[in-house]
């Protein structure tokens, strides 16, 4: 070993040592990440209690509740779904006595029939969910055309007069066949913890490699 390569050896092990870390510590990240949907399932799949007289946005997400009342007509959200193609989510209001709140009843593809909503009670089984929706690309709402672009409960509550609070239907009893309910899951919280970390001790043996050949080439030029 000549001089020369003392520092390219120096260099290199330094760079695997921190990217082997970062590696480390994505795997880490991963499995703090899994308790964490591990915990989010087993909230959303918790017996339901009674609707809450007031719900938090952050304690209560997710809680799992059941409703009576009466559906009356709200809004349609446009929507689409994998291997279905495009629709509506279905936001009713469902009037329990001195109380108004929101049901995402699920989804309704394109050009179909709901048929009439049921005229008895019904019981609605399902989450409370403040969807973050709405960013700068967003389109404003057309209420006037019933055109709404994402289900932004404040603006949604407002124009139906109802309370701030979304129940994402798991079930309605009685179901309607022509509307599938999309219940709340943890699917869609990122977690690429795993992909990081790949990429991290990928590019540790890729940063090995190289040293290995520029070691290679200064041993060969001074022989």
């Amino acid at each position: 070993m000549t001089k020369r390569m003392i520092l390219p050896i120096l260099f290199g092990l330094l760079g695997v040592a921190i990217l082997i870390w970062l590696g480390t510590w994505q795997l880490q990240r991963l499995e703090w990440k899994l308790a964490i949907l591990a915990d989010i399932d087993a909230r959303i799949t918790a017996a339901p209690v009674e609707l809450p007289k007031t719900a938090d946005p952050e304690q209560d997400r997710f809680l799992p509740v059941r409703a009576k009342g009466v559906l009356r007509p709200g809004i349609e959200v446009l929507s689409s779904v994998k291997q279905v193609g495009a629709g509506h989510r279905v936001i009713d209001v469902l009037y329990m006595g001195d109380r108004r709140v929101l049901v995402d009843r699920g989804f309704l593809p394109i050009q179909t029939d709901p048929g009439p909503r049921p005229d008895t009670i019904v019981t609605v089984t399902g989450n409370l969910h403040w969807p973050d929706e709405v960013d700068k690309y967003t389109p404003a709402p057309e209420p006037e055309k019933g055109n709404w672009f994402a289900r932004d409960i404040p603006a949604i509550s407002g124009y139906l007069g109802t309370e701030p609070l979304l129940i994402i239907a798991r079930d309605i009893t009685p179901a309607n066949p022509a509307i599938m309910p999309l219940p709340v899951d943890s699917s869609g919280i990122p977690n690429d913890h795993l992909q990081y970390a790949i990429t991290w001790f990928s590019l540790a043996v890729v940063w090995l490699g190289m040293t290995a050949l520029l070691l290679w080439r200064i041993r060969r030029g001074t022989e």
